[in-house]
């Protein structure tokens, strides 16, 4: 059975229901694939010698690691090496990385099991159940990716139990060269040491472990870790400095050229007719190509033309020349007033899906006694482009029905298949190379650029082609962050009880997207990354709902940095500091007073708060509390408004992501997320206009600045909680710290992101 045919087989059984009831009952209470070994071997240097498909050790003592995660800033490439070589006692600076082989062993797990819609205070047989047959089925798949802040929530026990059953082949082998018991060693800095004093090296050992018996293998206790828990430099500065680091487009495989591309200004426009000839008489240029046909199926990059150069500014110049007309089709009237009116009629009529309910309907909507206020507030948020910094990039050489590809990419098996349908030859012909990205933040799980490259390459003559989009080109053609429209209402008793909310919100569905263009599933049903940040928040309030209308989007959707929890953050703190000052209460006390059975939120709020102190004169503090990812994380902004600027100038945040592998990288994703999400709170914007994004460069979608960064104040809390995601928790509650903060200074609610002030 083909890759794809078995992920519709899986998925089609999950979504089935009581037709195949029986045999996903029966196959769910086997036991699940395992994790430790491959069915590709991995790719070794220097007599290197695999002891499972994880690792393999050199003669010369290094540890060889197979990398499954792609590194494009987020330090995975020092978190996941820190697991196996704390497994295995090995100085950190010991251990290498080879990409890992397309295998189910390396499929992403966590991430799979994390997209379930259940509340993280339902911890029954449901959840438990659910998530088992979803882990099973994630472990069939093998789908390797990087993406929602799984990388070391997913490889914490697999990498740990390869480098323990590691370590214990090494003993094992060490043990029968003495003829000594097992129990008599033990293991430290590359070596297994006996109690009598003897020691060999792991270099020494590494061929006769391949073949030995471990018997049992104990991960470490906590206690005894040496290296996890501590803070540790990252691996791959040294390189970014000084210039070594290979990203996308540092690619240089010999003869290679360059593509620049024009694609289609409408969103779903299409190339009528295009007239070459000027662009073939430049300088430079080789070939112009249509590439429409490639990625028909697939968002982002949109019909259009490529012209190939021997360097890309040639390229660049010569698409410029192209004359070509083009075909805008049904949304060319598109606008973001017409999205918007949209999703309000949608609101208007339709009930939506209930993603939580809590309590008494009745209370809910307003029906039930002792009522005394009630509130209602609209809230919403725009589409988002991902604007990192490397620029969209894809080198490709098709050559005698094999595909080469170097791409900076989170989805190596979808890019792999994308290029193979591109270039109609099978995935096996297909090779891949992971270059480190410079900035995924999700536009990167999208793999448009690579089928685009490799439709360009083709016609090439076996003629590698870097093929690099300007920034206009990734600013108006991106899969961008769904814009959203929220409605909330609470009541409100005598005293600021709160006795019912109410939250339905409309936006696209970014699953629904993603999934069709890469594995062909239908758009249907639920999908969480809607209403997440919404239904799942821990407050304690006696009678909820929770509800969110899916609207078809004609604008291409992808995942944006924390996703829904993006946006939802903003509209839920926000509204509960509504509730808080319509009760007349401290907006502090009045969270405490929601979470007397959540005593890890209670505790990070409350470090948040205390670490801020009291806020200079003439600044305010703002307070967001929020869980995303696994992770609750407690912001306090320190704002100031001076005319119509807003100006945040600290942002306390306390983070419980449970056990902490490398507080170093903790702190710099904590720093990240809050430098990223305050450039969408105060600037970011992709607007619609007759079919077209009206965004194009840093002038009109601006970053922050170094002189707008705030200092960004970290606490970890301290636990022993199994790891939680922290590439993007940071990121959902800067936008209503500040929009909080803004309230005290001005009496304004701004309740629409970007935040302004009007003069």
């Amino acid at each position: 059975m083909s890759e794809l045919s078995r992920r519709r087989f899986l998925f089609g059984a999950v979504s089935a229901g009581a037709a195949v009831g029986a045999l996903v009952v029966g196959w769910g209470v086997l036991p699940a694939r395992q994790r430790l070994h491959a069915s590709n071997p991995l790719p070794l240097t220097d007599g290197a010698v695999a002891l499972n498909g994880w690792v393999a050790v050199a003669p010369d003592g290094s540890v060889t690691i197979a990398m499954p995660r792609c590194e494009m800033g987020q330090g995975v490439h020092t978190a996941l090496p820190m697991l196996v070589a704390e497994e295995m006692d090995v100085p950190l600076a010991s251990v290498r990385l080879v990409q890992a082989p397309l295998d189910a062993i390396f499929g992403n797990i966590a991430m799979l099991q994390d997209g379930l819609p259940f509340h993280p205070d339902d911890d029954g047989t449901l959840q438990a159940g659910t998530r088992w047959i979803v882990g099973k089925l994630a472990r069939e798949l093998g789908i390797v990716i990087t993406g929602g802040s799984s990388s070391v929530k997913d490889a914490w026990l697999p990498m740990r139990e390869a480098g323990a059953a590691a370590r214990a082949m090494l003993v094992a082998a060490a043990a029968s060269q003495w003829r000594a018991q097992v129990a008599d060693c033990r293991t430290g800095n590359g070596h297994v040491l006996h109690a009598d004093g003897r020691k060999l090296a792991y270099g020494a050992l590494a061929a006769a472990a391949a073949t030995s018996q471990p018997g049992a293998v104990r991960l470490k206790s906590p206690q005894d870790f040496t290296l996890i828990g501590r803070a540790q430099p990252r691996r791959d500065t040294p390189s970014k400095v000084d210039g070594s680091a290979v990203f996308g487009i540092d690619v240089r495989p010999p003869g290679m050229v360059y593509a620049a591309v024009r694609m289609a200004p409408v969103i779903g426009g299409v190339v009528a007719s295009v007239d070459s000839s000027a662009a073939l008489q430049m300088p430079g240029v080789l070939r112009v190509v249509d590439f429409s046909g490639a990625i028909a199926h697939l968002a982002g990059a949109g019909a259009g033309v490529a012209v190939v150069a021997r360097s890309w500014w040639q390229a660049k110049q010569a698409a410029l020349a192209l004359a070509i007309t083009w075909r805008d089709g049904a949304h060319a009237g598109l606008s973001s007033e017409a999205v918007f009116a949209g999703f309000a009629a949608s609101l208007d009529r339709e009930a939506g899906h209930t993603y939580h309910q809590a309590g008494d309907l009745d209370i809910v909507e307003g029906k039930g006694g002792n009522v005394v206020k009630t509130i209602g507030a609209e809230y919403r948020a725009p589409y988002l482009a991902h604007a990192a910094m490397e620029p969209i990039n894809c080198t490709a050489q098709v050559n005698d029905g094999k595909v080469h590809l170097w791409a900076p990419t989170q989805a190596p098996g979808f890019a792999v298949k994308a290029a193979a349908q591109a270039a109609g030859v099978s995935a096996d012909a297909v090779t891949l190379e992971v270059t480190l990205l410079g900035g995924g933040f999700g536009r990167r799980l999208d793999v448009d650029m690579v089928a685009q490259a490799v439709a360009i390459a083709r016609v090439m003559d076996g003629v590698p082609v870097q093929t690099i989009w300007s920034r206009e080109d990734d600013t108006g053609h991106d899969v961008y962050r769904p814009a959203a429209l929220a409605r909330f209402s609470a009541t409100l008793d005598g005293v600021g009880h709160v006795l019912g909310f109410d939250c339905k919100s409309a936006s696209g569905s970014v699953s629904h997207q993603f999934f069709k263009r890469n594995l062909g599933l239908p758009a249907a049903g639920p999908d969480k990354t809607t209403a997440e940040g919404a239904f799942d928040m821990p407050y304690e309030l006696p009678n909820q709902r929770v509800r969110h209308v899916i609207v078809d989007s004609a604008v291409p959707l992808g995942y944006w940095r924390s996703v829904g929890h993006s946006h939802n953050a903003f509209f839920k703190e926000s509204f509960i500091d509504e509730l808080a000052h319509a009760a007349g209460r401290d907006e502090v006390a009045f969270r405490r007073a929601l979470l007397a059975r959540h005593p890890r939120h209670l505790a990070v709020l409350d470090a948040a708060v205390a670490r801020a102190g009291t806020a200079p004169e003439g600044r305010a503090h703002g307070v967001a509390l929020h869980q995303s990812f696994g992770t609750i994380v407690a912001q306090v902004a320190q704002v100031s408004v001076e005319g119509s600027e807003i100006r945040v100038h600290r942002v306390v945040c306390a983070i419980d992501c449970g056990l902490a592998v490398n507080p170093n990288l903790i702190a710099q994703q904590a720093e990240s997320g809050v430098v990223f999400g305050l450039s969408a709170a105060l600037f970011g914007a992709v607007t619609l206009k007759e079919g077209k994004v009206q965004q194009s460069n840093f002038h009109d979608y601006p970053v922050v600045r170094l002189n707008q960064a705030p200092v960004v104040d970290t606490i970890i809390m301290a636990s022993a909680a199994h790891p939680e995601g922290m590439g993007e928790p940071a990121v959902p509650p800067v936008a209503p710290a500040v929009a909080n903060a803004v309230f005290k200074l001005t009496g304004k609610r701004l309740r629409s992101l970007p935040l302004t002030l009007s003069i």
